[in-house]
């Protein structure tokens, strides 16, 4: 097996692993995706640039300050107070103990029981704070499927090409 094959299998692994990582929070997605078609720029298989790398690591570090940000500007967007932000990161932080539900469910438990217990929000205020926290966790998600999507297809295409 040449160099050539071997890089093209490294970097088709993580780039199917970056996929799962957008699923499952523990695993780094969009940046092992990332690296994955940072390695198969090395082989000879490919023909893009490192216009194309730079772009793609732009998009992934906007993906990740959008995997911070976005939840908690969901959550004071649908009235979420303070206590609703730490409450979904806290829920967060638990939930990496409970994967993969934990992920989800983790962020919402979190800033419904932070807005119930702290701000004194009615049980109807408190869950559409939680709903907030799960709409960016959502919306995040789905941003980093599809550039991982995107990034596996440049690599198909690459490799078909």
């Amino acid at each position: 097996m040449d160099n050539d094959s071997v890089l093209n299998i490294i970097s088709g692994i993580l780039l199917v692993v970056g996929l799962i990582g957008t699923f499952l929070p523990v695993l780094p997605g969009a940046p092992l995706a990332l690296i994955g078609l940072l390695g198969f720029k090395f082989s000879g298989d490919y023909s893009y640039g490192w216009g194309t790398i730079i772009i793609a690591g732009l998009f992934v570090l906007i993906g990740a300050l959008l995997d911070y940000l976005l939840p908690i500007y969901m959550t004071k967007k649908l009235g979420g107070t303070k206590y609703g932000i730490w409450g979904s990161i806290v829920g967060l932080i638990v939930g990496l103990f409970f994967p993969p539900i934990g992920f989800i469910v983790g962020p919402f438990v979190g800033a419904f029981l932070g807005e119930l217990a702290f701000s004194a929000a009615e049980p109807k205020v408190a869950l559409k704070s939680a709903f907030g926290s799960f709409a960016g966790f959502i919306l995040t998600t789905g941003y980093d499927i599809i550039l991982t999507l995107i990034f596996i297809g440049i690599f198909v295409w690459q490799l078909m090409n």
